[in-house]
Parts: structure tokens; C-alpha cells; sequence
């Protein structure tokens, strides 16, 4: 009988500790997304790396691609959309801030497909957490394939978001920072890394060092939580989690846009799933709504940035982050409420994950095609024509 008692503490106390190391393991996450994004913004010059990047913009399509490079560059789609509000508010032409939106969501998805390389060592754990995090990549790439030409042709964006702006402006301005539970966890220890790397490198070096740093940690937390999630997420509390996210596209898809309001940050919402698809609690399948309410929680981000402006910009500010919010809600009632649609992206992501389970090396391969050479040699060459 004592001996069974005895069993019984050990086994809580080892659950306890497996609850502790997971959690240390989903801080690291954070963090580590955090070092990769922070190292970005510090080696392009940040914010005004990005306005300076906007000024390319001469038509749609050159809009597009800077949108994808400013957000991959910056690590954040809330970040530029924010940007694009202020840029609008000073003249910027709505027609063009428009495809940059668009680009932002599509530069978003780099962070959670970094992530899903952190399984790259077990064959079936990557293919299935390459597969969750570019699920995001197309159909996101559909959303603008789909409504890009039709909003040059009819401007139905632009059209919509002006009839409701004209209701909203005038408010007062808000905040939702204090919600932000996120950064202030995360922050304080990026810096002091940063501090460190600037004291003993130069200013690139340390910002390269930070984006090693943070791919490293990557690998080091999906490791841990890997091996940690196979003993906890059995029974009851797999129960719970899949009751959270997996139990329907409609609970999934409020379940990605309530956390993503509260950290707002998509791709800190999305990398959190990765491990658990990668570790085989969650297929791509079950995060796939999930991921598409992040893609409509972002966008609080640009709205709030949008309510703090007034005067004659107040008006268009409003206007661009309405498009953000409208665009977002179009994709995911259209894409993935018509049946054969919804199925596009989950079968491309899976095929690409098939092939780059064999060959590792066309991974980092589509990760830098996709988000940095294509976009970057397009606006080079189309503003040298210009």
C-alpha cells in the first residue's frame, strides 16, 4: 500500500515537472520567435527601414511585393499594416496601400514556417509541422490571387471600406496594449541579448547573431516540448486542448482570433501550434481554422492604430485598416466556406511538405525564394524601369 502511494507522488510530481518543462519549452518559443523577429527589424532598419522600402511603390503589383518583403524584413504583418495606416494618413494612395496589405499577410507566414523547421530532424514530425505552417503561406497566396486583380478592376475594398468608415471615424481613440501579455514577458530578455551582441559585435553582426541566436533556440525549445507533449497529451488533457481548437471550424477559427487579439501577433499565435502538430496532438487539418482566425484577430492591431489619428487623415487611416479587416473576413468565407476552395491550400501544403521531407535543402530553399529573392528581385527590377 505505501509503496503504491509512493508511486503515485512520484508520478505526479514527474507530471508536474513534465507541466514545468513545457512550459519553459513554450516560453522559449516565444522568445526565441521574438530574438528572430526583433533581429530582422534591427538589421533592416525596423519601422523606417520599412517606410523607406514603401516608397518604391509605383502600382499594384510592386505594392504587393513590398508588402511581402517589408513584413518577412520586419517580422511582423502588425507592424507594416500599422505603418501603412500612418503612410496612408499622409497621402499615400489607397489604391496602392491596398496590395501592400495584402503583401503583409503573406510576408506574416515566414515566422511560422521558421518554426516548422525546428522538426526537421524527424522525417514524420517535419512533414507534418511543414504542412501546418504552409497551410498559412497558400491561402494566403489563394486570398490574393483571388482579389487582387478583382480589386484593380472594381475596387470593391476600397468602395466597401469608404461607405464604412464613414460611420466609424470621429471615435475616440483606443488601446489595448495593457492585454498585451506577451512582450512585457518577452521583451526585457531580448533586449539584454541585444545589449550583449551590440557590446561585442558590430551593428550587423549582432543583429545577424540575434536571428542564429533565435533559429537555434527554435530547435533547442521544439526538442524539448517534441519529447515532453508525448507523455502529457494523452487522455484528459489532449481531451481539452482538441476541445479548445479542434473540436470545429467555427470554434477553431474564434479560438486563432481571440488569442491573436490578446498577443497580437499572428505569427506568435500560429508558431504555437507548430510543435503541437509536429509532436502528434494536432493534424494540419484541425489547426487549419485556427490559423485563419489568426489571420482575422491581426488585424485589431491596425484598427487601434487607425482610432488614434485625427484630422484629415483620421478619414483614409481608418479606411486602409477596414480593408485589412474586410479583406481577411472575405478570404475565410469565401475560401474556406466553398468546400472544394477550402481544400486548395491543406493539399498544397501537403505535397510541398512531402517533397521537402526528402529533400531538406528545398525547405530553406522556398523560405528564401518565396519571401525574400522573388519579392526583392521584382522591386528591383520594376523600380529600375520606372
Amino acid at each position: 500500500m505505501t509503496q503504491t502511494v509512493e508511486q503515485e507522488a512520484q508520478s505526479t510530481q514527474r507530471k508536474l515537472l513534465s507541466w514545468v518543462i513545457l512550459l519553459a519549452g513554450i516560453y522559449a518559443i516565444l522568445l526565441s520567435v521574438g530574438m528572430v523577429g526583433s533581429g530582422f527589424k534591427w538589421a533592416s532598419g525596423g519601422t523606417e527601414g520599412a517606410r523607406e522600402l514603401f516608397e518604391f511603390a509605383t502600382n499594384p503589383f510592386v505594392a504587393l511585393l513590398i508588402g511581402i518583403l517589408a513584413t518577412s524584413l520586419v517580422q511582423s504583418s502588425s507592424t507594416v499594416t500599422s505603418v501603412v495606416v500612418g503612410l496612408v494618413a499622409g497621402g499615400l494612395p489607397i489604391e496602392i496601400a491596398i496590395p501592400m496589405v495584402m503583401g503583409a499577410n503573406i510576408g506574416t507566414t515566414i515566422t511560422n514556417t521558421l518554426v516548422s523547421l525546428g522538426h526537421i530532424r524527424k522525417k514524420s514530425e517535419f512533414r507534418q509541422a511543414f504542412a501546418a505552417a504552409t497551410v498559412h503561406d497558400f491561402f494566403n497566396l489563394m486570398c490574393v490571387v483571388m482579389f487582387l486583380p478583382l480589386e484593380i478592376i472594381f475596387g470593391f475594398l476600397e468602395k466597401s471600406s469608404a461607405w464604412a468608415t464613414s460611420f466609424l471615424v470621429g471615435g475616440d481613440s483606443m488601446s489595448i496594449k495593457g492585454f498585451n501579455f506577451i512582450k512585457p514577458l518577452t521583451k526585457p530578455v531580448i533586449s539584454d541579448i541585444k545589449h550583449f551582441l551590440a557590446s561585442v559585435l558590430p551593428e550587423k553582426a549582432a543583429a545577424i547573431g540575434l536571428i542564429v541566436l533565435g533559429i537555434l533556440a527554435i530547435f533547442a525549445a521544439i526538442t524539448i516540448i517534441g519529447r515532453v507533449l508525448k507523455s502529457l497529451m494523452v487522455g484528459r488533457a489532449k481531451a481539452i486542448l482538441h476541445g479548445a481548437i479542434g473540436r470545429g471550424p467555427v470554434t477553431g477559427i474564434a479560438s486563432g482570433t481571440v488569442v491573436t487579439v490578446l498577443v497580437q501577433s499572428s505569427s506568435t499565435t500560429t508558431s504555437l501550434m507548430i510543435p503541437f502538430v509536429g509532436s502528434g496532438v494536432f493534424k494540419p487539418r484541425d489547426i487549419y481554422p485556427f490559423t485563419l482566425g489568426a489571420n482575422i484577430g491581426t488585424t485589431i492591431t491596425a484598427l487601434l492604430a487607425a482610432t488614434a489619428l485625427s484630422g484629415a487623415g483620421a478619414a483614409v487611416g481608418m479606411q486602409i485598416a477596414l480593408v485589412h479587416l474586410f479583406y481577411n473576413l472575405l478570404g475565410v468565407v469565401v475560401i474556406f466556406g466553398i468546400p472544394f476552395l477550402r481544400e486548395i491550400p491543406l493539399t498544397l501544403a501537403e505535397r510541398l511538405a512531402e517533397v521537402a521531407t526528402k529533400r531538406h535543402s528545398l525547405a530553406a530553399l522556398y523560405v528564401l525564394t518565396v519571401f525574400f529573392i522573388i519579392p526583392s528581385a521584382c522591386v528591383l527590377i520594376m523600380s529600375g524601369l520606372s
